[in-house]
C-alpha cells in the first residue's frame, strides 16, 4: 500500500481544541473538537456546510466500549446544536464531522455516506450505535457511488488517526474455521493465508484450555473453537472486565466441558497478554505465554522482526 501525507491543523494551537485533519489531494476535511467546544466549532465556515458527522462518548451500560451516533445534514453545525438538548445524547463527549472542501457533496451523497457508515460501523462491533434505525444504502448513479466509495475510504484512514477505531474492520481470518477444538488444522491453514504482515501461528494450553492464535493487521486474533478457562482465579485482576463483557455479549459461551468457555467468534484484543489473561482466567504475561509450535515467544518473535528491521537499509530521508 502508498502512503499517504495527512495535515493536522491545531485551530487553537492546543491538543485538546479544535483539530482539522486533510489527506493531500483529496476534498474531503475532518473536524474534531471536545463537545464543550460547540461554540468554537460554531466560528468555522465548514461546519455550516453539509456533510456527515459522529457523537462519540462512552457507553453508559459497558463502560469498555464506545457509543456512536451517525447522522447527516446540509447544515451539520445546525444538527449539532439541536442535539445539545436531546437526553439521548448524554453519553456524547467528542464530535467529528466530515465535509468537502469543494462543496459538491449532495444531499443524496450525505445519505449515502450516512447509511455505508452506519453499516461499516455495526458490522466492525467496536462500538455501540446509538442509532435507532439504519437507513437503507441510497441509491446513486455508478460514478457517484465510486466517488462516494473512495470518499468514505478517506474517512477510514483519518478517523484512526483521530483516535477513532469504531469504522475499522475486525481483522479475521479469510474463511471462518470450523470452531473445532479438536484438532484446528482449518483453523492453522485459513490463519496462515493472512499474508506477509501476519505473525507465526501462537498457542496456550494451560490448565486443559487450547487456544490459537495470530497477529493480523496489529491486533491479537484469539480463533473461533479455542477455549478458556470458564472459572478464574481470586487473584485475577488485569482485563477481568472485558472477560465478563465477552461473556455477557455472547463471544464466550460455556462449553461441552463444565470447566471451559469455547470462543463463539474470532476475538481481536489490543495485545496478548489481554487475551491470554482471557482464556487463562488470570493475570498473565502474553508475551511469554503465547507461544508458537517450536516453543518461541512472542517476545522472542518480536525481537527477531526488530533485529531484521535493523538490518535492513533505512528509509527516507
Amino acid at each position: 500500500m502508498l502512503g499517504k501525507t495527512i495535515r493536522l491543523y491545531l485551530a487553537e494551537g492546543e491538543p485538546n481544541g479544535v483539530k482539522i485533519a486533510e489527506i493531500i489531494n483529496w476534498t474531503g476535511k475532518v473536524v474534531v473538537a471536545p463537545r464543550s467546544k460547540l461554540p468554537e466549532l460554531a466560528k468555522r465556515k465548514e461546519t455550516k456546510r453539509a456533510g456527515v458527522y459522529f457523537l462519540v462518548g462512552r457507553d453508559p451500560e459497558n463502560s469498555l466500549k464506545e457509543r456512536v451516533y451517525i447522522g447527516e445534514s446540509d447544515n451539520v453545525f445546525d444538527r449539532l446544536k439541536s442535539h445539545q438538548t436531546d437526553t439521548t445524547k448524554e453519553f456524547w463527549t467528542q464530535t467529528a464531522l466530515v465535509t468537502s472542501t469543494d462543496l459538491n457533496l449532495t444531499k443524496s451523497h450525505i445519505r449515502y455516506l450516512e447509511s455505508r457508515l452506519i453499516e461499516l460501523v455495526g458490522s466492525a462491533k467496536r462500538a455501540v450505535l446509538a442509532n435507532g434505525n439504519a437507513p437503507a444504502v441510497r441509491t446513486l448513479p455508478e460514478p457517484d457511488v465510486a466517488d462516494m466509495e473512495f470518499f468514505l475510504d478517506q474517512i477510514r484512514v483519518l478517523l484512526p488517526v483521530l483516535g477513532f477505531d469504531f469504522a475499522q474492520p475486525t481483522p479475521i481470518p479469510e474463511k471462518s474455521p470450523s470452531g473445532k477444538n479438536k484438532d484446528f488444522e482449518e483453523v492453522e491453514q485459513q490463519f496462515e493465508s493472512n499474508g506477509e504482515d501476519a505473525s507465526p501461528l501462537f498457542y496456550m494450553s494451560p490448565v486443559g484450555t487450547y487456544a490459537i492464535a495470530q497477529e493480523i493487521e496489529d491486533e491479537f486474533v484469539v480463533s473461533k473453537g479455542s477455549t478458556a478457562r470458564r472459572k478464574g482465579l481470586n487473584s485475577w485482576t488485569s482485563y477481568k472486565l472485558l472477560r465478563e463483557q465477552l461473556v455477557q455479549e455472547g463471544k464466550l459461551l460455556q462449553d461441552k466441558q463444565p470447566n471451559l468457555l469455547i470462543f463463539a467468534e474470532d476475538i481481536s484484543f489490543e495485545s496478548p497478554s489481554a487475551a491470554a489473561a482471557v482464556v487463562f482466567g488470570g493475570n498473565q504475561n502474553g508475551r511469554k505465554t503465547w507461544k508458537t509450535d517450536d516453543g518461541k515467544t512472542y517476545a522472542d518473535w518480536q525481537e527477531e522482526k526488530l533485529e531484521q528491521a535493523i538490518s535492513k537499509p533505512f528509509v527516507g530521508s
